[in-house]
Protein backbone atom coordinates (compact mmCIF):
# COMPACT_ATOMS: atom_id res chain seq x y z
CA UNK A 1 0.00 0.00 0.00
CA UNK A 2 3.10 2.13 1.21
CA UNK A 3 4.56 1.79 -2.66
CA UNK A 4 0.76 2.41 -4.39
CA UNK A 5 0.67 5.77 -3.04
CA UNK A 6 4.21 6.82 -3.42
CA UNK A 7 4.46 10.11 -6.12
CA UNK A 8 7.74 10.77 -8.41
CA UNK A 9 9.12 13.93 -6.59
CA UNK A 10 10.74 15.52 -9.77
CA UNK A 11 6.73 15.53 -11.36
CA UNK A 12 5.53 17.30 -8.36
CA UNK A 13 8.30 19.30 -8.02
CA UNK A 14 7.58 20.65 -11.82
CA UNK A 15 3.93 20.62 -11.30
CA UNK A 16 4.77 23.64 -9.20
CA UNK A 17 5.46 25.51 -12.60
CA UNK A 18 2.48 24.62 -13.94
CA UNK A 19 0.26 25.32 -11.47
CA UNK A 20 2.59 28.97 -11.37
CA UNK A 21 1.26 29.53 -14.83
CA UNK A 22 -2.50 28.91 -14.12
CA UNK A 23 -2.63 30.98 -10.92
CA UNK A 24 -1.00 34.14 -12.77
CA UNK A 25 -3.38 33.37 -15.54
CA UNK A 26 -0.77 35.05 -18.30
CA UNK A 27 2.87 34.98 -19.65
CA UNK A 28 5.63 35.14 -17.50
CA UNK A 29 9.52 35.32 -17.09
CA UNK A 30 11.35 32.48 -16.27
CA UNK A 31 12.53 34.20 -13.15
CA UNK A 32 9.13 35.45 -12.02
CA UNK A 33 7.99 31.85 -12.30
CA UNK A 34 10.75 30.34 -10.73
CA UNK A 35 10.05 32.68 -7.96
CA UNK A 36 6.47 32.19 -7.79
CA UNK A 37 7.33 28.18 -7.75
CA UNK A 38 9.35 28.59 -5.13
CA UNK A 39 13.29 27.42 -7.06
CA UNK A 40 16.01 28.61 -8.23
CA UNK A 41 15.79 29.76 -12.33
CA UNK A 42 18.61 26.79 -13.43
CA UNK A 43 16.39 24.63 -11.58
CA UNK A 44 13.11 25.26 -13.44
CA UNK A 45 14.40 26.05 -16.84
CA UNK A 46 15.15 22.44 -17.27
CA UNK A 47 11.44 21.41 -16.47
CA UNK A 48 10.02 24.15 -19.07
CA UNK A 49 12.35 22.50 -21.61
CA UNK A 50 10.37 19.21 -20.86
CA UNK A 51 6.76 20.84 -20.89
CA UNK A 52 7.73 22.67 -23.81
CA UNK A 53 8.44 19.52 -25.93
CA UNK A 54 4.96 18.00 -25.97
CA UNK A 55 3.19 21.28 -25.75
CA UNK A 56 2.50 21.66 -22.18
CA UNK A 57 4.02 24.86 -21.91
CA UNK A 58 5.05 27.27 -25.01
CA UNK A 59 7.65 30.30 -24.98
CA UNK A 60 6.96 33.29 -26.69
CA UNK A 61 9.99 33.66 -29.69
CA UNK A 62 9.74 37.74 -29.02
CA UNK A 63 9.30 38.02 -25.29
CA UNK A 64 10.86 35.11 -24.00
CA UNK A 65 8.21 34.73 -21.64
CA UNK A 66 6.30 31.53 -20.80
CA UNK A 67 2.55 30.39 -21.12
CA UNK A 68 0.50 27.29 -20.96
CA UNK A 69 0.76 25.39 -24.18
CA UNK A 70 -1.65 24.24 -26.71
CA UNK A 71 -1.78 20.75 -25.25
CA UNK A 72 -2.15 22.13 -21.85
CA UNK A 73 -5.61 23.94 -23.28
CA UNK A 74 -6.42 20.72 -24.60
CA UNK A 75 -6.31 19.20 -21.84
CA UNK A 76 -8.37 21.94 -19.89
CA UNK A 77 -10.99 21.96 -22.72
CA UNK A 78 -11.76 17.80 -22.34
CA UNK A 79 -11.64 18.38 -18.03
CA UNK A 80 -14.36 21.06 -18.81
CA UNK A 81 -16.09 19.13 -20.91
CA UNK A 82 -16.35 16.31 -18.58
CA UNK A 83 -17.30 18.48 -15.49
CA UNK A 84 -21.00 17.18 -14.18
CA UNK A 85 -21.48 20.22 -12.01
CA UNK A 86 -24.72 18.89 -9.94
CA UNK A 87 -22.50 15.50 -9.38
CA UNK A 88 -19.80 17.92 -8.18
CA UNK A 89 -22.10 19.47 -6.00
CA UNK A 90 -24.27 16.99 -3.96
CA UNK A 91 -21.31 15.91 -1.92
CA UNK A 92 -20.20 19.64 -1.05
CA UNK A 93 -24.08 20.46 0.01
CA UNK A 94 -24.61 17.77 2.04
CA UNK A 95 -21.36 17.95 4.21
CA UNK A 96 -22.79 21.92 4.18
CA UNK A 97 -25.99 20.62 5.41
CA UNK A 98 -24.31 18.67 8.34
CA UNK A 99 -21.75 21.42 9.18
CA UNK A 100 -24.63 24.19 9.70
CA UNK A 101 -27.44 21.61 10.56
CA UNK A 102 -30.00 23.52 8.32
CA UNK A 103 -31.42 21.84 5.01
CA UNK A 104 -29.83 22.96 2.34
CA UNK A 105 -31.24 22.84 -1.61
CA UNK A 106 -29.36 22.75 -4.67
CA UNK A 107 -31.16 24.71 -7.77
CA UNK A 108 -30.46 24.96 -11.56
CA UNK A 109 -32.20 27.34 -14.10
CA UNK A 110 -35.22 25.41 -15.75
CA UNK A 111 -37.99 26.43 -18.01
CA UNK A 112 -39.81 27.32 -15.84
CA UNK A 113 -37.21 29.55 -13.35
CA UNK A 114 -34.43 28.28 -10.83
CA UNK A 115 -35.79 25.00 -9.80
CA UNK A 116 -34.65 22.71 -6.92
CA UNK A 117 -32.86 19.51 -7.95
CA UNK A 118 -31.72 18.50 -4.74
CA UNK A 119 -32.33 18.56 -1.15
CA UNK A 120 -30.31 17.72 1.72
CA UNK A 121 -32.32 17.60 5.27
CA UNK A 122 -31.03 18.83 8.33
CA UNK A 123 -31.55 16.88 11.58
CA UNK A 124 -34.69 18.54 12.03
CA UNK A 125 -36.27 18.55 8.43
CA UNK A 126 -38.75 21.40 7.94
CA UNK A 127 -42.39 21.32 6.48
CA UNK A 128 -42.17 23.88 4.10
CA UNK A 129 -43.06 23.59 0.27
CA UNK A 130 -39.71 22.92 -1.06
CA UNK A 131 -38.89 19.83 -2.66
CA UNK A 132 -37.57 18.45 -5.75
CA UNK A 133 -38.72 19.75 -8.94
CA UNK A 134 -39.90 23.11 -7.14
CA UNK A 135 -39.96 26.09 -8.97
CA UNK A 136 -38.40 29.10 -6.48
CA UNK A 137 -40.25 32.33 -7.04
CA UNK A 138 -37.71 34.56 -8.55
CA UNK A 139 -39.11 38.05 -6.66
CA UNK A 140 -39.43 36.55 -3.47
CA UNK A 141 -37.26 34.15 -2.75
CA UNK A 142 -33.51 33.93 -1.92
CA UNK A 143 -33.03 30.88 -4.59
CA UNK A 144 -34.81 33.15 -7.36
CA UNK A 145 -33.08 36.89 -6.57
CA UNK A 146 -30.10 35.20 -6.55
CA UNK A 147 -30.83 33.49 -10.40
CA UNK A 148 -32.01 36.92 -10.74
CA UNK A 149 -29.19 39.09 -9.83
CA UNK A 150 -26.72 37.05 -12.33
CA UNK A 151 -28.58 36.62 -15.36
CA UNK A 152 -28.77 38.58 -18.39
CA UNK A 153 -31.77 41.67 -17.72
CA UNK A 154 -34.08 41.06 -20.71
CA UNK A 155 -33.91 37.08 -19.52
CA UNK A 156 -35.02 37.96 -15.76
CA UNK A 157 -37.84 40.56 -17.08
CA UNK A 158 -39.34 38.12 -19.25
CA UNK A 159 -39.20 35.88 -15.76
CA UNK A 160 -40.67 38.26 -14.12
CA UNK A 161 -43.25 39.14 -16.46
CA UNK A 162 -44.43 35.95 -16.58
CA UNK A 163 -44.47 35.13 -13.11
CA UNK A 164 -46.98 38.14 -12.32
CA UNK A 165 -49.06 36.83 -14.87
CA UNK A 166 -49.30 33.61 -13.05
CA UNK A 167 -49.59 35.36 -9.43
CA UNK A 168 -46.84 33.24 -8.19
CA UNK A 169 -45.74 36.14 -6.51
CA UNK A 170 -46.45 40.01 -5.75
CA UNK A 171 -44.05 42.64 -6.02
CA UNK A 172 -41.95 43.81 -9.32
CA UNK A 173 -44.22 43.44 -12.01
CA UNK A 174 -46.31 46.60 -11.32
CA UNK A 175 -48.04 48.65 -13.49
CA UNK A 176 -48.13 51.62 -14.49
CA UNK A 177 -46.58 54.72 -12.47
CA UNK A 178 -45.47 52.10 -9.88
CA UNK A 179 -43.45 50.29 -12.52
CA UNK A 180 -40.63 52.32 -12.72
CA UNK A 181 -40.54 52.58 -8.50
CA UNK A 182 -40.76 48.72 -8.39
CA UNK A 183 -37.87 48.20 -11.37
CA UNK A 184 -35.65 50.38 -9.53
CA UNK A 185 -36.33 48.98 -6.14
CA UNK A 186 -35.74 45.34 -7.95
CA UNK A 187 -31.98 46.74 -9.41
CA UNK A 188 -31.24 47.94 -6.27
CA UNK A 189 -31.47 44.60 -4.31
CA UNK A 190 -29.92 42.81 -6.98
CA UNK A 191 -26.93 45.32 -6.66
CA UNK A 192 -26.81 44.54 -3.53
CA UNK A 193 -26.99 40.96 -4.01
CA UNK A 194 -24.26 41.07 -6.87
CA UNK A 195 -21.84 42.81 -3.55
CA UNK A 196 -22.05 40.61 -1.35
CA UNK A 197 -22.43 37.26 -3.31
CA UNK A 198 -25.59 36.57 -1.42
CA UNK A 199 -28.93 36.87 -1.29
CA UNK A 200 -31.53 36.45 1.47
CA UNK A 201 -35.23 36.45 2.88
CA UNK A 202 -36.40 36.63 6.23
CA UNK A 203 -39.54 35.34 6.83
CA UNK A 204 -41.18 35.52 3.74
CA UNK A 205 -42.53 34.24 1.49
CA UNK A 206 -43.12 31.74 4.72
CA UNK A 207 -43.58 33.50 8.01
CA UNK A 208 -40.59 32.08 10.46
CA UNK A 209 -38.76 30.92 7.79
CA UNK A 210 -35.02 32.37 6.62
CA UNK A 211 -32.82 31.30 3.56
CA UNK A 212 -29.38 32.47 2.13
CA UNK A 213 -28.37 31.61 -1.40
CA UNK A 214 -25.17 32.13 -2.82
CA UNK A 215 -24.69 31.26 -6.71
CA UNK A 216 -22.40 28.82 -8.29
CA UNK A 217 -20.41 29.65 -11.27
CA UNK A 218 -18.80 27.94 -14.26
CA UNK A 219 -15.74 28.85 -15.86
CA UNK A 220 -17.13 31.26 -18.32
CA UNK A 221 -18.05 33.48 -15.27
CA UNK A 222 -22.27 32.15 -15.89
CA UNK A 223 -24.56 31.25 -13.24
CA UNK A 224 -24.96 27.71 -12.68
CA UNK A 225 -26.64 26.70 -9.64
CA UNK A 226 -28.01 28.23 -6.44
CA UNK A 227 -27.05 26.70 -3.09
CA UNK A 228 -29.27 27.45 -0.54
CA UNK A 229 -30.01 26.80 3.31
CA UNK A 230 -32.67 27.06 4.67
CA UNK A 231 -34.59 26.77 8.52
CA UNK A 232 -36.56 28.30 11.07
CA UNK A 233 -35.67 31.81 12.19
CA UNK A 234 -35.04 30.64 15.67
CA UNK A 235 -32.38 28.27 14.96
CA UNK A 236 -30.94 30.07 11.52
CA UNK A 237 -28.83 32.91 11.76
CA UNK A 238 -29.05 35.00 8.63
CA UNK A 239 -26.80 37.45 9.60
CA UNK A 240 -24.51 38.68 6.70
CA UNK A 241 -21.22 38.10 8.62
CA UNK A 242 -22.70 34.94 10.78
CA UNK A 243 -21.76 31.35 10.32
CA UNK A 244 -24.45 30.20 8.08
CA UNK A 245 -24.01 33.20 5.58
CA UNK A 246 -19.81 32.06 5.62
CA UNK A 247 -20.46 28.44 5.23
CA UNK A 248 -22.96 28.44 2.08
CA UNK A 249 -20.73 30.78 0.68
CA UNK A 250 -17.92 28.85 0.94
CA UNK A 251 -19.42 25.74 -0.31
CA UNK A 252 -20.72 27.52 -3.51
CA UNK A 253 -17.11 29.26 -4.09
CA UNK A 254 -15.53 25.72 -3.74
CA UNK A 255 -18.25 24.15 -6.21
CA UNK A 256 -17.32 27.03 -8.43
CA UNK A 257 -13.61 26.56 -8.33
CA UNK A 258 -14.19 22.88 -9.33
CA UNK A 259 -16.37 24.24 -12.20
CA UNK A 260 -13.18 26.07 -13.44
CA UNK A 261 -14.23 29.38 -12.14
CA UNK A 262 -11.44 32.26 -10.96
CA UNK A 263 -12.62 34.15 -8.20
CA UNK A 264 -11.17 37.75 -8.61
CA UNK A 265 -10.11 38.33 -5.05
CA UNK A 266 -8.99 34.70 -4.76
CA UNK A 267 -6.52 35.42 -7.90
CA UNK A 268 -5.70 38.69 -6.43
CA UNK A 269 -4.52 36.95 -3.55
CA UNK A 270 -2.69 34.69 -4.73
CA UNK A 271 -1.02 37.19 -7.37
CA UNK A 272 -0.24 39.13 -4.44
CA UNK A 273 2.27 36.11 -2.69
Amino acid sequence: MEKSRRGIQSIEIGGRLLTALVEEGGPMSLGDLAKKAGMPAAKAHPYLVSYGSFGLIEQNPLTGRYELGPFALQMGLISLHLLDPVRIAIPLITQLAAEIDQTVGLSVLGNQGPTIIYISESSYPIHVNMRTGTVMSIQSTATGRVFAAFLPVKQVERMIERESKSGVAAGFGAKGSAKKGKQDELEKMLSEIRKRGLARVLGEPIPGINAICAPVFEHTGAIALGVTAIGPSGSFDAAWNGDIAAKVSACALAISERLGYIDAHTQAKSQAR
